[in-house]
């Protein structure tokens, strides 16, 4: 029996109410101004410019704040900057920050680490990286300003700046931004609205957060990213519950808040628990993502790359993530959001309908040699679990050798970014899922990127793509980005940049003595309140 029908089954029996009848975790009732979550996964690392894991930006929304941020309509608005001015020409941006803010050990904000800061987050972000490649100066001019100068325009600096997706420009004081950018830090010193307690730290089991007192909202409205990060409680801790049916029995007895993504299966039994709200967490849905590596066989060849696309049946990887309602997911024949105004089916025909029969054929052709693909597949996502058990048979049955590589997200986060050859600790395939908010366009989108060793884990390397990205940034009307857009999705399917697996929806379940929760593509944890 697998773990989706015992988990069925369980809830049919009333299993999972009953918190007796499963191993749960020592979690004390907590009172109304300590919050307790469970996040998607472990927090196993803390460096939010290092990686690009959403559990890590998650945390770190709350530790460091950001000189913008994006709201649900996408804009990007002030956030640690008080005023901002381009030159006539574009090539002088200005900002200063806002007075007053300190960061968590008492010394204030400067331009100096904000300088220090934007250096090493453009040193591993795809706008970042944009920025760099037409920068003249980069400087602090006095305590609270700074100003940047370009070779040319960049029109999307304040996108750049307020961008949801990972890395986001966290600032930092200029001591720790220093360290570098391919190096994990390891001191976590923010100025957000909440100091990190690395004395409480313990990966694999928790995390925890303490408000900070000397923190300056903005008088605005939250919304996203944007706006007044009001924290109405003193504490928030995330307790790491691997097991679906744990985590379920936790919030149904109270010993848990907030689960950010229940398992869908468990939906109906959270739903008939009068003491819990259970919605969409955020509707624009995630996609789905087998990411391969570009750089070592057999993925190194488009020809292989193309054989798992046409054997790749997106309802398979769908329905082992949520089961069996098909309003909770939608086909996806490229790799923009459905819905958005960029979204685009075309040149998506290869991911349209299952061919098995070709898939053999291109690989055949493609000259593989058998060589074992290393499947690292953490089994503490439901997500990545999911879709892994569905590509090793995917593998399997066009001809391919699976050397199938169980492990934790922590893992798959540190072992993803190394370049070593697969046969040698490096990989040849993992799992993960981009936020929707994220694959709106090109900009927030960093896996479509295919620009080499610049690019996104797997490193492809694709001209075609960067042709359309540069062409979408330099488009004068949404019809001409709409063109870019369709040419990119195209060349982004041809070469497979990577197999989009569908895109589905996912829930998020809290008490109801628990109010102020929003959707979004992160918990927002501003706002919230527990009676």
């Amino acid at each position: 029996m697998d773990r989706r029908t015992f988990l069925k089954s369980a809830t049919g029996a009333g299993v999972v109410a009953a918190a007796g009848g499963l191993a749960m975790p020592a979690i004390a009732q907590g009172s109304a101004k300590t919050l307790r979550f469970v996040p998607q996964a472990n927090l196993a690392n803390f460096d939010p410019i290092w990686g690009t894991q959403y559990v890590v930006r998650n945390a770190a929304a709350l530790v460091w704040d950001t000189l913008y941020g994006v709201d649900s309509k996408f804009q990007p608005q002030r956030q640690m900057v008080e005023a901002e001015e381009m030159s006539s020409d574009g090539l002088t941006w200005t900002f200063k920050l806002r007075s007053g803010l300190k960061f968590h050990d008492g010394t204030p904000v400067t331009a100096k680490d904000v300088v220090a800061s934007l250096n090493r987050w453009a040193a591993r972000d795809p706008m970042g990286l944009m920025i760099k490649a037409i920068q003249v100066e980069l400087a602090p001019v006095d305590e609270l300003t700074w100003k940047w100068v370009l070779k040319e325009p960049y029109p999307k600096m304040l996108l750049a700046l307020a961008k949801n997706n990972s890395p986001c420009t966290f600032i930092m004081p200029e001591r720790i931004a220093k360290t570098d950018p391919f190096t994990q830090i390891t001191e976590y010193v923010g100025s957000g609205p909440m100091k990190f307690l690395k004395s409480d730290w313990v990966p694999g089991a928790k995390a925890v957060f303490e408000k900070f007192a000397d923190y300056k909202p903005r008088s605005e409205k939250a919304d996203w990213l944007a706006g007044g990060k009001n924290m109405l409680v003193d504490r928030i801790e995330w307790v790491i519950i691997p097991d679906p049916a744990t985590a379920a029995a936790a919030l149904q007895n109270g010993e848990v808040d907030w689960w950010e993504t229940p398992l869908a299966d468990l939906v109906p039994v959270l739903r008939s628990n009068k003491d819990i709200n259970v919605d969409i967490g955020d509707p624009l849905g995630n996609i789905g993502a087998f990411r391969m590596n570009h750089l070592f066989p057999p993925f190194n060849n488009v020809k292989v790359r193309q054989a798992v696309l046409t054997a790749l049946n997106q309802e398979d990887y769908m329905r082992a993530i949520v089961g069996d309602d098909d309003k909770l997911w939608k086909p996806l024949p490229g790799f923009f959001t459905p819905g958005t105004p960029l979204y685009t089916e075309e040149g998506g025909d290869m991911l349209k309908q299952r061919n098995v029969a070709a898939a053999k054929k291109l690989l055949a052709e493609s000259g593989y040699k058998g060589e074992p693909v290393i499947c690292i597949v953490a089994q503490d996502m439901v997500p990545t679990k999911a879709m892994g058990d569905v590509t090793a048979e995917l593998l399997k049955s066009i001809g391919m050798k699976v050397d199938f590589v169980a492990t934790d997200w922590g893992t798959v986060g540190a072992r993803r970014a190394q370049k070593t050859p697969p046969d040698q600790g490096g990989w040849s395939m993992f799992h993960t899922w981009h936020a929707g908010a994220d694959c709106v366009n090109p900009a927030s989108y960093t896996a479509i990127r295919a620009n080499g060793d610049k690019a996104w884990f797997g490193w492809p390397n694709v001209p075609a793509v960067e042709t359309e990205v540069t062409n979408w940034f330099k488009a004068k009307d949404l019809a001409e980005e709409k063109a870019a857009i369709g040419r990119l999705n195209k060349a982004a399917v041809e070469n497979v940049v990577y197999a989009p697996t569908g895109c589905y929806l996912s829930y998020q379940a809290w008490r109801k003595n628990v109010s102020g929760v929003t959707s979004g593509p992160l918990p927002f944890f501003w706002g919230v309140s527990k009676a």
